[in-house]
């Protein structure tokens, strides 16, 4: 708001009044992809919004993904990244790189960066706690994990005790293996065991759009009874399916709404909650 004048700059915050009371004391899920990280500015940003949000009494928890960093390292190790179906193909080695890259660096920046915003947060990870406990989804993935239980209790303490959670995407089940897990699918089942008011899902693209190479055919707002028919017309096609699968999913498990969102839109967290506007497409029961 460095632009408006102090009378401008005061109407904003009135305006954002009603919004704020709405979701103060409320539980907010944001997924953010490793599409949206695309560089330091835009995350900081993400971080500015979430630490505003805390302070004004949301409890926000962050679930991260980090795709193109596991590549990254995949590919300076040598390993070619393979994908079937949208999904990493994870050997025991390439589970081993996704801890270390989730876990031990985005995460733990992720962090940091709130912390220098002036928030307070703790990273874990679905392996903490046995939060996301998982089996193994397809043996043509390897270990990519399919959810089968959520204990929530570790990220509700630390809402309670006034953190942030930030929470990468591995999981692991009673043998101790570990798993790559979706991160839309995990924010999901999270989102739902949570309650959560609202989950959002910051990808790279505006939403669903009713012609996917014109970006002003944002459909704004969709019923989740209405998902299948948009899929059979064409107009959910590719890798919007499964984006929108895990908002109905979240749906079903009672979390309130669903917002899929540009996340390289600056403060686009902001835009949606405490406006009139809105970002993205939201997917309602």
């Amino acid at each position: 708001m460095s632009g408006l004048s102090g009378f401008d700059r005061a109407k904003v915050l009135t305006e954002a009044l009603p919004y704020i009371m709405h979701y103060n004391g409320k539980v907010i899920v944001v997924k953010y992809g490793g599409n949206a990280m695309r560089s330091d500015e835009l995350r900081q940003q993400v971080m500015e919004d979430i630490v505003l949000l805390r302070l004004i009494g949301v409890s926000v928890v962050l679930v991260h993904g980090g795709g193109p960093e596991i590549s990254e390292l995949m590919n300076r190790l040598g390993k070619k990244p393979e994908f079937v179906d949208g999904l990493r193909v994870t050997d025991r080695e390439t589970a081993d790189i996704v801890r270390m890259v989730l876990a031990g660096k985005v995460n733990k920046e992720l962090v940091s960066l709130i912390e220098k915003k002036g928030g307070t947060a703790i990273g874990i990870s679905g392996i903490d706690g046995k939060l996301i406990e998982a089996e193994m989804k397809d043996e043509r993935l390897g270990f990519v994990g399919e959810v089968t239980s959520i204990n929530i209790k570790p990220v509700l303490d630390l809402i309670d005790n006034g953190y942030i959670p930030v929470i990468c995407t591995v999981g692991t089940d009673s043998d101790g293996n570990v798993y790559n897990i979706n991160g839309d699918t995990a924010a999901a089942y999270i989102a739902g065991a949570l309650e959560a008011e609202s989950m959002i899902l910051m990808t790279d693209v505006k939403g669903v759009l009713k012609n996917v190479n014109d970006p002003s055919s944002l459909i704004p707002e969709i019923k989740a009874v209405d998902a299948e028919k948009l899929k059979a017309d064409g107009v959910i096609a590719g890798g919007m399916i499964p984006k929108v699968d895990c908002c109905v999913k979240a749906l079903e498990k009672g979390v309130k709404n669903v917002v899929i969102m540009d996340g390289t839109v600056p403060h686009a967290i902001l835009t949606e909650l405490l406006t009139d506007d809105g970002a993205g497409t939201l997917i309602r029961k």
